[in-house]
């Protein structure tokens, strides 16, 4: 099959041409116009599928719910925003819910689906700080240990591959030691650390930062905290959230600015509230959430925000149209950034021969107009 469009998102800029999908892979990338294609999309940008690596869930669905129809249902319909792929992500609870959670993500990988990508799970909690929880449940948070992530990881049958931990608590780092070792991405967050133990943690292993400003340690120019070593730590990737809510667009381009194009990621923390119906009763790690007006999702009866309901193309569009991110620096965030912190950007974040063939199609509202999964055409708006 060929697709074609006069603005194709390739090597950091868009540029007229055809992409050719074969077998579930772009085979070949040719100019514009140069054979008889079999969809013509105009003018309208054709971009890499995007990459959600932090995501709660969405349509009622919860990750913490175990439900397998409900996971399936998720990766079928989540393309109607570009997605391609993503990290199905756990919030804190008891053990049990957590071990359930991470056995029906293996389970659903292992039995087959249709739609975006699973890439493995963000186990977000329960090794977290009580000053710092967020809406996260206090009564379930824990001391992080190596025996009991491994029987998490045992139920997950290794696909769970990134975690979010508060390093002050990971006694001598033990924990994000065993992960670095292992392959598993280690980001900090829901954290009271200040700087210099975040420099450590990163010395031992540490390698992003879990929604950046939110649920850690502010700037302050003698305290410079969590938010200040994911400015300033340059290897550092850092997650942040791109609904303008959470962090105010001035706060994203500063963010931005300071992390440029390569270690910059955009994430929905979205709640099954996104795309569910209104007027639903909705959880959150057993705790009731509503929407305001606004579209964020907090804790009932509370001012604290328990998530999002962003759609990764409108996050998109908040970077480039409200935070003045440049356009590569933002496209990179949720396409090959993603891809390579979790070490598959030898096959997503690019379109590129040989790649997957993982294709958002935007119009210039940044309404998506169709996308691609692994060549096959997982959503269309017509």
């Amino acid at each position: 099959m060929i697709l074609q469009s006069k603005r194709v998102w390739i090597a950091g800029q868009f540029v007229p041409a055809q992409i050719e999908m074969k077998d579930q892979k772009i085979v070949k990338i040719l100019p514009w116009g140069t054979e008889q294609c079999d969809e013509d999309w105009g003018n309208h940008r054709i971009f890499p599928g995007f990459i959600d690596i932090h995501t709660h869930g969405a349509y009622g669905f919860d990750t913490n719910d175990a439900d397998p129809k409900g996971l399936a249902y998720w990766t079928s319909h989540i393309p109607e925003e570009g997605v391609t792929a993503f990290l199905p992500t756990t919030v804190t609870q008891m053990p049990d819910v957590l071990t359930k959670a991470a056995a029906n993500v293996a389970s659903v990988i292992e039995n087959g689906y249709e739609g975006a990508e699973i890439l493995g799970i963000h186990f977000e909690g329960p090794f977290l700080d009580m000053d710092y929880k967020g809406a996260q449940p206090p009564e379930a948070i824990a001391e992080p240990t190596i025996a009991q992530f491994r029987a998490y990881q045992e139920a997950a049958k290794g696909w769970i591959k990134y975690i979010t931990l508060s390093p002050e608590h990971d006694k001598d780092f033990a924990l994000t030691k065993y992960c670095a070792r292992h392959g598993i991405v280690v980001s900090m967050g829901h954290s009271s650390s200040d700087y210099e133990t975040a420099l450590m943690a990163v010395a031992n292993g540490a390698s992003s930062m879990t929604h950046v400003y939110n649920g850690m340690t502010p700037l302050h120019h003698r305290k410079p905290g969590l938010v200040g070593a994911a400015l300033r730590i340059h290897d550092l990737y850092g997650e942040i959230i791109c609904d303008g809510h959470h962090s105010h667009p001035a706060a994203l381009g500063i963010f931005f600015q300071a992390k440029g194009a390569e270690r910059s990621i955009m994430i929905s923390d979205s709640l099954r509230v996104k795309h569910a119906p209104a007027g639903g009763h909705y959880q959150l790690g057993g705790h009731d959430i509503e929407v305001g007006a606004d579209g964020l999702a907090r804790l009932a009866g509370s001012d604290t925000i328990a998530g999002s309901t962003m759609a990764m193309n409108q996050g998109l569009r908040v970077l480039i149209e409200e935070a003045g991110v440049p356009v590569l620096t933002a496209v990179h965030a949720c396409t090959l950034n993603p891809a390579r912190i979790l070490n598959v950007d030898n096959r997503k974040g690019k379109i590129c021969a040989g790649y997957d063939a993982d294709l958002a199609i935007l119009e210039d509202d940044y309404s998506v107009a169709a996308t691609y999964c692994c060549g096959i055409k997982a959503y269309s708006k017509a």
